[in-house]
């Protein structure tokens, strides 16, 4: 009995649901009808893409749109979707269609997968965001179906809308506009970049603040958790825009050539999507290393917890700015909006940031030895895209060795996954302690 309760605690489950996706994905990707070419994705490169896709990164070995068939694209699709929104999300959804009463393992991992503090209407809020998903992906893919008509078939628009509206409300960043593009072809296009930058904010405050923003008229009151999150994103989005406006005002390959509302529109969409979504309208590969630094410091903070996207999150971000604040100060206690926050979030802040940062270091220094003579800091851009879901490249990508994929593979897993849930999935945790040692002290700083 204990070593099945050992077995199926919720990180494992998480861990295994993942695993699964990615293999059916990857089976699915290499059969025949899923590339142009009628020989299937390479092992390699599908389990790669699969990971990618379920991961909701973005980051590819080959171009989505001009290597893949429509089965190929909807298998990749359908991958984002399952992956954004998590796999305990559908599978209770359809429990609930089939009538299935939800359990409360089944509440404490679906819990474990939203990282959501409480049980208290779990159920209710799988159901709302299904309804927030379905509402802002079909709003964000008739504004762009709408915009792409101008330049293609309507059916071929229709189609691109509806893929480009998932991918960026899941930040994912997966694109199929060819020849690794991205959005460069729209870089001065309001319509495009708000659209996409809306979908991209949207997916990245989760699901917990959608639904407080939602019935805000009638409680008339945000959590603390709300206000973090809005305050840390509004924050973070015009330092990425101001930063970027400055450092690639006067570049002839970025924004030099654009007018000042090309300029500053191009800098805010960069912005909004270096925070996780993976979409780019400037030629990452172009921007100066001062942008490429700033844009590695935004993927490694993230979105917000229970959303689509990755990173070490918002709130885990400004809870240790907190707690350094109020050590400089000389206070015990952080407090935001005149509520304290209690030791034990600051001490999983810690250790959330460290795990994320030993990663990307180990990502990177393994990148070093395997992709001998590339640029450090293009691996180390590559490294942080995937542990944070991001999936902006400098290039590196599609020339990764074989070795090189694989680390990427796990980054983007454990990222998507989350370094402590797969941790706690590989190792047996003890019960908290029965007594406490006798203090010790040891000199800081």
């Amino acid at each position: 009995m204990q070593s099945k309760k050992y077995y199926f605690d919720p990180p494992r489950i998480l861990v295994l649901g993942f695993s699964l996706i990615i293999f059916i994905g990857t089976v699915l990707l290499t059969l025949p009808s899923a590339t142009i070419d009628g020989q299937g994705l390479p092992i390699m490169n599908a389990i790669f893409t699969a990971t990618s896709a379920t991961c909701v990164t973005g980051l590819v070995v080959v171009d989505t749109g001009t290597t893949f068939t429509i089965f190929g694209q909807l298998v990749i699709l359908s991958m984002i979707q399952v992956g954004g929104l998590g796999f305990m999300t559908f599978a209770t959804l359809f429990a609930l269609i089939l009538g299935k009463r939800i359990t409360l393992r089944e509440r404490i991992v679906l819990q474990e997968s939203l990282n959501i503090l409480s049980l208290d209407g779990i159920v209710k809020l799988v159901k709302q965001i299904f309804l927030f998903t379905i509402v802002i992906e079909l709003m964000g893919a008739m504004m762009l179906s709408t915009r792409f008509s101008l330049d293609m078939s309507l059916g071929r628009a229709i189609y691109f809308g509806i893929f480009h509206s998932i991918s960026n409300f899941n930040n994912a960043g997966f694109d199929l506009m060819g020849e690794y593009k991205s959005l460069t072809n729209y870089v001065a296009d309001p319509a495009v970049s708000l659209t996409i930058s809306s979908l991209i904010i949207l997916g990245g405050l989760g699901f917990i603040v959608m639904n407080e923003l939602f019935v805000y008229r009638q409680v008339k009151r945000l959590s603390m958790h709300t206000k973090v999150v809005l305050l840390t994103s509004a924050i973070l989005l015009i330092i990425g825009t101001i930063g970027i406006l400055v450092f690639e005002f006067s570049n002839d390959k970025t924004l030099k050539p654009l007018s000042l509302i090309g300029k500053v529109l191009s800098s805010f969409f960069q912005s909004v999507s270096s925070r996780t979504a993976g979409a780019n309208s400037l030629a990452i590969s172009e921007l100066n290393q001062s942008s490429q630094f700033l844009i590695v410091f935004l993927m490694f903070i993230g979105a917000s917890p229970g959303s689509t996207g990755g990173g070490i999150k918002t709130t885990t971000f400004t809870t240790l700015i907190g707690a350094v604040w109020s050590q400089i100060r000389g206070k015990q206690d952080v407090v935001f909006f005149r509520q304290r926050i209690e030791y034990e979030i600051i001490y999983k802040a810690i250790t959330v940031t460290f795990s994320g940062l030993f990663l990307v270091v180990l990502t990177t220094m393994l990148l070093t030895i395997t992709e001998q003579g590339k640029d450090f800091l293009m691996l180390l851009f590559e490294a942080t895209s995937a542990f944070a879901t991001v999936g902006l490249s400098m290039g590196v990508t599609p020339d990764l060795t074989p070795i090189g994929k694989t680390i990427i593979i796990v980054a983007m897993f454990a990222g998507r996954v989350g370094p402590l849930t797969v941790a706690y999935a590989v190792t047996v945790r003890k019960n908290a302690d029965v007594f406490k040692y006798p203090k010790g002290k040891i000199m800081i700083g």
